[in-house]
């Protein structure tokens, strides 16, 4: 199986083909030039130097975010254009799977830090495991999903992880140097940096993680390829800025039913479907509020919603969600608030329980102001990515 793979998530563009187990050309470059300069001319190259017949290629794969907006647009866009071209499939990479996939067979706890700027890393942790069965090779192990965090949350998960053991983290990315002296202030367990030769994006990790995704089957058509970017982009925030104030909660309605049943996919890795929101609205126990914006005009009309199950005079609260571009705003805080008292006032309920992620800081803290207290733990009761449940209370 051959393929080329392409990452220009970063300062970094690379580009290279890999062969099986063989790296047959790769042509990295680290320097303050726009990749829509320099990545089709360093493909050219690559292409010209080993002679490469691009229909002889399997598949593309893209490093497919988090990064740099510009950087992943033009590098999905490349990968699209070759995909249609040559009719092939597009192997889409999370990006900081790529990076931390450098230090191949490393025994530490893999943190790759990249710099997503306003305060945050995109990062993630992985370990490296030993696969019997498949002739002692390793497998890229995910312990924390990427994503776009402050350093303190991502270091604060790396203490907690190897508080029960005497284990190494190895950092790489352009974050370290951005962040070294946080690294330094916070880190509880032993660390150290990952050296020049393996500390930033290789086209080479993109391919061969490509071709795991590969085997499984997991690929899609160049039509379907989408960067993931994580975050919104700046106009983004500002358009939802700009709307996340004009909204009012009401209770669901069957008109509601598309746009909470998609709110809720786009929130849960296991989310309800459809029939589950239709039954609510014949259910005398059961009642579900919605953030519904004040403009008629409203791209997205229902911004965030949430649940409440009246279970013998206990308050059950779940399925709390607000669209991603709208968060930060208050909406979850103002639905909480409006259900509290509608069970209150309609049901007599005086006790309120609800369960929250572990690692869902963010609602964590929400809960908290709201007056919840943890009374219990449901160890690994969450899926995809694996969780434990908190369970939390209010009186």
């Amino acid at each position: 199986m051959k393929i080329l793979g392409l990452d220009s998530s970063g300062l970094v563009a690379s580009v290279a083909v890999v062969e099986e187990d063989i790296t047959i050309a790769e042509y990295t470059v680290n320097y303050k030039k726009t990749h829509s300069q320099t990545l089709l001319p360093m493909l050219d190259e690559l292409k010209r130097m080993t002679e490469l017949d691009l229909h002889t290629l399997d598949a593309i794969a893209i490093a497919a975010g988090p990064g740099s907006f510009t950087g992943l647009r033009i590098g999905s866009a490349t990968a699209k254009g070759l995909g249609l071209a040559l009719n092939l499939p597009i192997l889409p990479v999370p990006t900081v799977d790529a990076l931390a996939y450098n230090l191949y067979g490393s025994s530490a706890l893999v943190c790759p830090l990249m710099d997503a700027r306003r305060n945050q890393v995109y990062t993630g942790l992985y370990e490296f495991q030993k696969r019997a069965a498949d002739g002692g090779k390793y497998e890229l192990c995910t312990l924390v999903e990427q994503c776009a965090v402050p350093i303190s949350e991502i270091i604060g998960k790396i203490n907690e992880l190897c508080r029960e053991n005497d284990r190494e983290v190895l950092f790489l990315g352009d974050g370290v140097a951005v962040y070294q002296e946080q690294i330094t202030a916070l880190t509880k367990a032993s660390y150290s940096f990952a050296p020049a030769c393996c500390n930033r994006q290789r086209a080479s990790c993109v391919a061969a993680l490509g071709a795991e995704l590969y085997k499984k089957g997991s690929f899609e058509t160049a039509a379907e390829h989408a960067p993931e970017y994580l975050r919104l982009s700046q106009a983004e925030r500002e358009r939802a800025a700009q709307t996340a104030d004009k909204y009012h909660i009401r209770e669901m309605q069957q008109s509601d039913l598309e746009e909470v049943t998609a709110l809720e996919a786009s929130c849960f890795s296991m989310p309800w479907k459809y029939h589950d929101f239709e039954e609510t609205l014949t259910n005398p126990d059961r009642v579900y509020l919605v953030a519904e914006a004040a403009e008629a005009d409203a791209k997205e009309r229902i911004l965030g919603g949430c649940m409440l199950t009246n279970i013998a005079g206990e308050g059950d609260i779940t399925n709390v969600a607000v669209r991603e571009q709208y968060r930060g705003r208050k909406i979850a805080s103002a639905l909480m608030e409006a259900l509290l008292k509608l069970g209150r006032e309609r049901y007599g309920i005086k006790a309120f329980t609800l369960e929250v992620r572990s690692q869902n800081t963010a609602a964590r803290n929400l809960y908290e102001k709201l007056g919840f207290v943890s009374k219990g733990v449901r160890p690994g009761f969450y899926e995809k990515p694996k969780d434990d449940a908190l369970i939390l209370w209010k009186e």
